[in-house]
């Protein structure tokens, strides 16, 4: 059984704030949302800078994300690991539920769509590919936030001047975004209705897979009324098939999900 690794693993806490980050924080901002003593917070910023991976701005005393991060973010995106393992439980989404999926990862207070699959005779969406838009307006990016820790969710939104609007609905403060998020939390899953776009409604759960924040979404047309339950458990079940082939596991188990 392998042992954790302290320092290893609060360096990657600290990119993985800062990556959600907008703009740099301060060192002291970045301790306390991780609950690090600020002293092992300096060292640990030291040491990632010496590195490249993040980057000190002395005249606003902030630290950011550097080289050497968005060289391994840019190796990721190469490789695609998470399109690659979505996108074929995604399509099966497709098919069983009618109505049009996609799937998204949180870039600071946005989401990004990463993947979408349009259902026949469906009509587009603006979510297509590249997009990004508000994630507390979104299910997909409610369903995430929604199981990000309370620190990390008011960094990314710390008061009503970061809160915008598309169709003059939607939370509109840090306490109506918590009240939102508890319910989500208890329901297990995002919902969303006209917020995005009127006439059009979400429903979303999320991918659970450590530093990857992602979520599976379907929208419909609000004219058709589908069965929002039944679309709920079955967005659920593509969220969980996905998180099981991004986690590893035994190198039997993992053979059988790649040919899966």
């Amino acid at each position: 059984m392998s042992r954790p690794v302290p320092a290893a693993t609060s360096a990657l806490r600290v990119l993985r704030l800062l990556s959600s980050q907008p703009v740099p924080v301060p060192a002291a901002r970045i301790a306390g949302a991780l609950g690090l003593p600020r002293s092992t917070t300096y060292h640990l910023l030291t040491a990632m800078a010496n590195e490249d991976f993040v980057v000190h701005y002395p005249e606003d005393r902030t630290w950011g994300m550097g080289l050497a991060s968005w060289e391994v973010g840019h190796g990721f995106a190469r490789q695609e690991p998470l399109a690659r393992l979505a996108r074929a439980p995604l399509a099966r989404l497709v098919d069983q539920v009618g109505e049009s999926a996609h799937l998204v990862v949180l870039q600071g207070a946005d989401v990004l769509y990463v993947i979408e699959e349009r259902a026949p005779g469906r009509p587009p969406l603006v979510t297509d590919v590249g997009v990004r838009l508000p994630a507390h307006l979104t299910a997909s990016g409610r369903a995430i936030l929604a199981g990000l820790p309370a620190a990390q969710v008011r960094a990314l939104f710390p008061s009503r001047d970061v809160f915008v609007t598309r169709t003059g609905t939607g939370p509109s403060s840090p306490t109506e975004l918590r009240r939102l998020l508890v319910t989500t939390r208890a329901r297990g899953h995002a919902t969303e209705d006209g917020e995005v776009t009127p006439g059009f409604a979400s429903v979303a759960a999320a991918v659970e897979a450590g530093t990857i924040h992602a979520s599976v979404a379907v929208t419909w047309e609000t004219r058709r009324s589908p069965d929002v339950d039944d679309l709920a458990t079955a967005v659920r079940s593509t969220a969980g098939e996905i998180t099981r082939r991004l986690r590893p596991g035994p190198p039997g188990h993992r053979a059988r999900a790649e040919t899966a």
